[in-house]
């Protein structure tokens, strides 16, 4: 149990935390701090020595009386692991912070989506100058084993997965909770039903291009709760050698939009972007990279096109 856990059920009670704040004034024997407390004698005597077990408070007897008194330095290491607690919340570039962004996203989204095709030819493009010569890169586009590892946002994790790298072959994309406890081992055709999460996301789709080394493009649908399509994505991957890797660029174009595809979209390019990232460190660990060199020379941009 968490060493601040007894003494937040102890004060938890407003009874009891009337009593702290009597107590912060001055020690006070039990009928006194019953009286003001406006409680009875019995009642507030169990709520002192709650608060006694939890070491907040302590008491001695004085005659008659037992006079109990606050112990301020529980308060302040409580207050100190709260303090620490709002700053990891608040740390930059922290997962918080995407969550608010993402808010304010779907907030405009849901405002934005009023009838079909109400996002149709919204378009995201994005960048990444990656370690890996395109032959390296190519197969973390299109290999199972290596796509589970990086065609997530930070907070999904793949679970059944197929992709058949030709034209008109087939995909299958299936989310669930990263923390998600069940096994993630073998994400392929015959899927992975050990997790007990529910499934967070599905998609599925078809292979347009598959020139290896080259061009990727592919349509993929976002399944909607009911079964139906979210809308049509139609993402080309184009992969251009360096001296230093691979050049690669995603233009990610949204076709056949409905009314309910706006959490979608919200999520795209953040969520996407999540992907490349990883992607890139993917590659990038495969050549034995630091993991935050293509990261630091990422770049990511989203916009959309004008209808």
């Amino acid at each position: 149990m968490d060493d601040a856990e007894p003494l937040l059920i102890a004060l938890a009670d407003p009874a009891r935390w009337r009593l702290v704040r009597l107590l912060a004034e001055r020690p006070r024997p039990v009928g006194v701090l019953a009286r003001l407390a406006e409680a009875r004698q019995p009642q507030t005597t169990k709520h002192l020595q709650t608060l006694e077990r939890a070491g907040v408070v302590t008491s001695q007897r004085s005659g008659q009386r037992r006079v109990y008194a606050l112990r301020p330095g529980p308060l302040r290491e409580l207050a100190a692991t709260l303090g620490r607690l709002a700053d990891t919340t608040d740390r930059a570039g922290g997962s918080h912070e995407t969550y608010d962004r993402h808010g304010l996203g779907l907030a405009s989204e849901r405002l934005a989506a009023e009838a079909p095709g109400w996002a149709d030819e919204r378009s995201f493009r994005f960048h990444r100058s990656l370690t890996g010569d395109p032959g390296e890169v190519w197969r973390h586009l299109t290999e199972t084993a290596l796509l589970a590892h990086w065609w997530a946002p930070d907070d999904l994790r793949v679970s059944d997965l197929a992709f058949e790298a030709r034209p008109g072959g087939r995909i299958l994309l299936e989310y669930r909770d990263a923390e998600d406890t069940g096994d993630t081992e073998g994400a392929g055709d015959a899927g992975d039903t050990g997790g007990s999460d529910p499934v967070a996301g599905r998609g599925d789709g078809v292979v347009d291009v598959a020139r290896p080394g080259e061009r990727l493009a592919y349509r993929l649908s976002p399944r909607l709760p009911d079964g139906g399509a979210a809308f049509a994505a139609h993402v080309e991957f184009g992969l251009r050698a360096t001296d230093a890797g691979t050049d690669l660029d995603v233009h990610y174009l949204i076709a056949d939009s409905t009314v309910e595809s706006a959490d979608f979209v919200a999520g795209i390019e953040i969520g996407f972007g999540q992907c490349l990232d990883k992607l890139a460190a993917a590659v990038g660990s495969a050549h034995d990279t630091p993991h935050d060199a293509t990261p630091a020379a990422a770049r990511t941009e989203g916009r959309q096109a004008q209808r």
